[in-house]
């Protein structure tokens, strides 16, 4: 708690003081608190005041263009690690903070990736509270990156493609598969997607990705007639450009895409069949045909280019083949 306090004054100085001023206070309070012992009374208007700073930070993600999904997804993780500790922020510690991520996994039984996730979540809100002069320094800042073991992820081969292409019973599942493999875009860019978005012409349309952030993505020959058959086949008058195969033809949603695709898989012996598994595909075939990677994380609408790499798969075979060339 000497510690907090130390801090609380430090924070209350900041304004008078230079870095290097700061840095002789501390030492100076340490010496004179080091046989002092200290204890805190959280009261109720701590926790009012993580209330009213978790929404000044969520006010100020959506300034960023922070969607909505994403705004609630902080919203549970920070309340959920202030809930559990039961402190102010400004008494929150890196222990507190350690000991919350691994009481989390042991007890949820999440695994590293999630784990790093609330760390990243937790990492930008203590930050925000440093930039904005709320505490001293973020107790994120020595929690590093929790070190997560790389695995292949699948993709689908051309065989499997064709498969599913043959399989396709009607022209619209069809379509949705053509569009979702020659434009990697994300199964909720598509579900929102109108007929008028599409422009034949130049084989191109413009999604709007995470972020409410827009871009054009392309699709082939192929789909663009198969695209146009299925408009033509329909008789409803509903403006979105996947909908349902029966009457009401209600706007196809995420979840509907991802049952009938997984249907289809197991019809068919192909593991893992996933509207995401597309856009990985896209994402591999695309680096592994030269494309560069600026262009592929322009074509997936990535802010981070690690992101695009993590996305993308080596193709094992071109590597033995580079080896033969170049080692071999």
């Amino acid at each position: 708690m000497i510690e907090n306090l130390i801090n609380e004054i430090e924070l209350a100085m900041l304004p008078s003081m230079s870095n290097e001023q700061l840095s002789q206070l501390r030492k100076v309070l340490q010496f004179t608190f080091r046989n002092i012992c200290v204890t805190v009374k959280e009261t109720k208007a701590a926790e009012n005041n993580n209330d009213k700073l978790l929404e000044s930070f969520l006010s100020a993600k959506k300034v960023e263009g922070c969607s909505t999904g994403s705004m609630s997804y902080y919203r549970s993780t920070i309340d959920n690690c202030l809930t559990k500790l039961k402190k102010g922020v400004q008494h929150i510690t890196t222990d507190d903070l350690r000991a919350y991520l691994n009481d989390y996994q042991n007890s949820s039984g999440a695994s590293k990736v999630t784990v790093d996730n609330i760390r990243r979540i937790l990492s930008s809100f203590f930050s925000w509270l440093e930039e904005e002069n709320h505490i001293v320094k973020s107790p994120v800042r020595r929690i590093h990156k929790v070190k997560v073991g790389k695995t292949i992820k699948e993709t689908y081969s051309d065989e499997s493609l064709e498969l599913m292409r043959d399989h396709c019973d009607n022209p619209r599942d069809l379509a949705l598969i053509d569009l979702l493999s020659s434009t990697g875009m994300r199964v909720g860019e598509l579900v929102k997607l109108n007929r008028d978005d599409i422009d034949f012409q130049n084989r191109e349309c413009i999604v709007t990705g995470k972020g409410d952030k827009q871009r054009k993505v392309y699709f082939d020959a192929r789909t663009k007639i198969h695209l146009q058959k299925y408009l033509v086949s329909r008789t409803d008058s509903n403006e979105a450009l996947f909908v349902s195969l029966l009457s009401p033809y209600d706007r196809l949603q995420i979840s509907g895409i991802e049952i009938r695709l997984r249907q289809i898989g197991l019809e068919l012996n192909i593991p893992k069949v996933h509207p995401h598994k597309f856009r990985r595909t896209l994402a591999t075939m695309a680096i592994d045909k030269g494309m560069p990677i600026e262009q592929v994380q322009h074509l997936l609408g990535h802010q981070s280019m690690d992101t695009t790499l993590q996305y993308a798969m080596v193709n094992q075979n071109n590597v033995k083949l580079s080896h033969q060339k170049f080692l071999g």
